[in-house]
């Protein structure tokens, strides 16, 4: 299946927050296909999908949020609504976009002899609108749930098992770009997070920005929060690594609602991006 097909069939699932598990089966079925892959779940609804690699370096993360606002009024186990014309799809996007582009690059993987071990991150509760707005819709009416928990386990949860990655890529959108294409980068976490960054971070997150300066001139370097900040925060004041932390976001416009606004071009270009920066073994010193 096409990328773009990807985003398309995550986008039709309601995996509503705290309701990720909707979206496990799909997951799973793409896993199973993954020879050596191995599947962890985190409590509650998170996910890790390990695919060994090739190569005897530093562990790689990519990641994404399983769910999604629910803008509907109730709660909904039918197929969500999604179309595409003229190259912009129009649904719940967020963060459809990024568990469709790790559906395809996890599908596609043998594709790459080249690549270090990776561990697919697919985390619950990264959006915080339905807690504010709906938390009725939520499970045990959103008592226990906070934005950002699944992100925060994970973390935890790779550090209990003593995988801790180089570099963390997280995969979002971004309504940066207010209605026109265009993909960003966010690296400088700690201006959100407030973490005080080594010197040796800011080498290594300077030596990721460098890479895409070089081989990416088009991409928009900016800030803004999502799962990357809780990933740069833990992993870098629970351990005494230098672990980068980036998102790469296409454009979403309009963000937060029902129809929301994704282009297959920039679909594509992150997909592209991610895959280069999977093979790109960037030497990431004291990670």
């Amino acid at each position: 299946m096409n990328i773009v097909k990807w985003v398309e069939t995550v986008a039709q699932v309601p995996s509503f927050s705290s309701h990720e598990e909707r979206l496990h089966p799909l997951l799973l079925k793409v896993a199973e296909k993954v020879p050596g892959a191995t599947v962890e779940f985190v409590p509650f609804n998170n996910m890790i999908i390990t695919v060994p690699g090739t190569l005897d370096t530093k562990l790689i993360a990519v990641s994404a949020h399983l769910d999604k606002i629910n803008h509907f009024g109730i709660d909904r186990t039918d197929s969500l609504p999604i179309s595409n014309v003229d190259g912009k799809l129009t649904g719940l996007l967020d963060d459809a976009t990024g568990v469709g582009i790790l559906l395809a690059l996890l599908e596609e993987i043998h594709n790459i002899p080249q690549r270090p071990t990776l561990l697919f991150l697919f985390s619950e509760m990264e959006e915080s609108t339905g807690l504010k707005q709906a938390p009725h819709l939520l499970k045990n009416n959103g008592e226990g749930y906070y934005s950002g928990m699944g992100a925060e386990r994970i973390a935890k949860h790779l550090i209990a098992t003593n995988r801790i990655p180089a570099l963390v890529a997280t995969i979002d959108t971004t309504p940066l770009f207010k209605g026109e294409a265009g993909v960003a980068l966010y690296s400088k976490h700690w201006e959100f997070n407030k973490i005080e960054p080594t010197e040796q971070l800011l080498k290594n997150t300077t030596a990721v920005e460098e890479w895409f300066t070089k081989n990416y001139p088009e991409v928009l370097h900016r800030n803004n929060t999502n799962d990357y900040l809780m990933y740069g925060k833990i992993l870098n004041t629970e351990t005494p690594q230098a672990v980068v932390s980036i998102a790469i976001e296409p454009s979403i416009f309009p963000y937060h609602c029902a129809e929301e606004g994704v282009f297959e071009r920039d679909i594509i270009a992150v997909s592209n991006i991610l895959r280069a920066l999977v093979q790109a073994n960037l030497s990431l010193r004291g990670a």
